[in-house]
């Protein structure tokens, strides 16, 4: 008698969801099935592979770095089986719902805006959108597309750059009536310099020109998750902050916001960067069409100089 043939696909759907779900439990439920038996189906998956998919020692499902590659192509593989259903009966439309997690800034101030636009060109596309500062774990968050600013680490994440912003020092005039305009790098240590309470690629403020600039720790007693938190404390006249320019260029235009020592500014930047798992060419539809959205649409370009409101003119 024949081996009944092995459905491969099948066990990618289960294990995949056990992952997802954080076990076999979770999983069990998703698929209406025993928990021993979701076991027992990755144990003969590991078994027929030759490898450990799964640490079984604690009580949170922990994959082995086996276990984590092969989650990474199955998930890919489990997409095009997807995406060549829905072309087949639905045409080529992107369907379903897709995760982003995006730091603070980028979401309130280039993100939101451009939802209704994204909803309008594809309504059949659910965004879930995680607004946070913080570098998640793309897998552990379930999550499609992350947007990062700063240099990337080297990882197996795929990256689409969606430009570059500048960096600039900000100040409320409330702040300056009762503090003054700084006007030399002596004179900006005796400010209250507001920072992040986690580690950046750069932990400080860079000040000088080229080839002489020096890096001006943070001093404010208030420390802040995320660069909107930040922007708001500037606001309310707290102390000073050091921001992107694309999220405080309506504050400086407005007068909310008067730049300080632009002319101390070296001009660094922090690329942003749309990452995600996997190949390009493996991706769902709907994960494409927020991909090509974002490098489109989502593109940061910096702020005219005439934008600019300088702290020293404002003041005068």
């Amino acid at each position: 008698m024949s081996r009944p043939s092995v459905n491969r696909s099948g066990e990618m759907e289960v294990f995949v969801k056990a992952v997802e779900l954080g076990g076999f439990s979770a999983a069990a439920r998703h698929f209406r099935m025993t928990p021993s038996a979701v076991s027992k189906l990755v144990l003969r998956l590991e078994e027929r592979l030759g490898v450990r998919l799964v640490n079984r020692s604690t009580r949170k499902l922990q994959l082995t770095p086996e276990g984590h590659a092969f989650y990474e192509r199955t998930t890919r593989i489990l997409a095009d089986i997807d995406e060549a259903e829905r072309c087949a009966s639905a045409g080529e439309s992107p369907t379903g719902r897709v995760r982003l997690n995006v730091n603070a800034s980028f979401g309130t101030h280039i993100l939101m805006p451009l939802v209704p636009e994204f909803r309008a060109r594809f309504p059949a596309v659910t965004l879930d959108i995680i607004q946070t500062d913080a570098v998640v774990d793309l897998m552990e968050a379930r999550a499609d597309v992350a947007v990062r600013a700063g240099p990337l680490k080297s990882s197996t994440l795929i990256a689409r750059k969606l430009g570059a912003t500048r960096m600039m020092i900000v100040a409320a005039p409330s702040y300056v009536e009762r503090n003054g305009m700084p006007s030399s790098l002596d004179e900006l240590r005796a400010h209250d310099r507001l920072g992040f309470c986690y580690a950046r690629a750069v932990d400080g403020w860079p000040l000088g020109k080229t080839g002489e600039t020096v890096v001006l720790p943070a001093s404010g007693t208030v420390l802040v998750s995320d660069g909107e938190g930040l922007r708001h404390l500037a606001l309310a006249g707290a102390g000073l902050a050091r921001l992107a320019e694309f999220a405080v260029r309506e504050d400086i235009r407005a007068g909310r916001l008067l730049t300080v020592l632009e002319d101390l500014n070296p001009g660094d930047r922090e690329d942003i960067h749309a990452v995600f798992l996997g190949q390009g060419g493996a991706l769902p539809s709907r994960v494409r069409a927020v991909l090509d959205f974002l490098a489109s649409h989502a593109r940061v370009r910096p702020m005219l100089p005439n934008g600019l409101r300088q702290g020293r003119q404002a003041s005068e």
